[in-house]
């Protein structure tokens, strides 16, 4: 004679997971459905800055001490004057979102792109916020002035003799997010004793992965 309690619980027990079963991958599903909008999202604001264009227009930047220069498209500025070392890059945003430059580091001599970036606590802060609009050109800027800093001889050894220098520059998006470093290459033209051409070689993604953290 069947034992139909025992029937009726084993239904009931195999139901329960089913449903269970049934549950769980539908969270799943939903969080990663959630998973990849927020990812769409992050993109819609992401920033790229590289080198700008070469038929890009030629922007002025004026210093704190009202000293002007005017970085070349594609092209950098880097000049020794009155003991203040003074740098600029013309850039522009491939990115989606606007970007802000929030650091950097220079370091002579061509550091190539499999070489790590310097640990972010040895960034020089910008004195401010330099914002480079998405699909548009902008600018960055910095100055060595104290001959004590450890950079400042072989930059000042670099524009002299004309070699190249890298800058690692740090920079978010408009909400301080999606952290990026990338790294510019500033070479002498050969054809000009006074151009400085400049071009990107790597970015880093810190907050997520990408080219130089994948796996995220």
């Amino acid at each position: 004679m069947a034992d139909w309690a025992t029937i009726s619980s084993l239904a009931t027990a195999g139901g329960t997971l089913v449903l269970a079963v049934a549950t769980f991958a539908s969270v799943r599903s939903a969080n990663r459905s959630a998973r990849i909008a927020e990812v769409a999202l992050q993109e819609q604001r992401r920033p790229v800055l590289v080198q700008s264009r070469l038929d890009d227009p030629e922007e002025k930047i004026m210093f704190v001490d009202r000293h002007w220069v005017r970085p070349p498209p594609a092209g950098a500025v880097l000049e020794h004057v009155d003991g203040n070392i003074y740098m600029a890059m013309s850039l522009r945003n491939v990115g989606a979102g606007i970007g802000v430059c929030l650091g950097w580091t220079i370091r002579a001599g061509l550091q190539g792109a499999r070489g790590d970036h310097a640990p972010e606590s040895e960034f020089r802060r910008q004195t401010r916020d330099l914002y480079v609009p998405a699909g548009d050109i902008g600018i960055w800027q910095g100055a060595l002035r104290d001959p004590s800093d450890t950079a400042y001889g072989e930059v000042v050894q670099a524009i002299e003799m004309r070699e190249p220098l890298t800058i690692d520059l740090l920079y978010s998006d408009q909400v301080g997010g999606q952290r990026t470093i990338s790294r510019f290459t500033i070479v002498p033209a050969p054809s000009d004793d006074t151009r400085w051409l400049l071009s990107v070689g790597r970015h880093w993604y810190l907050d997520a992965g990408g080219p130089g953290r994948p796996g995220l």
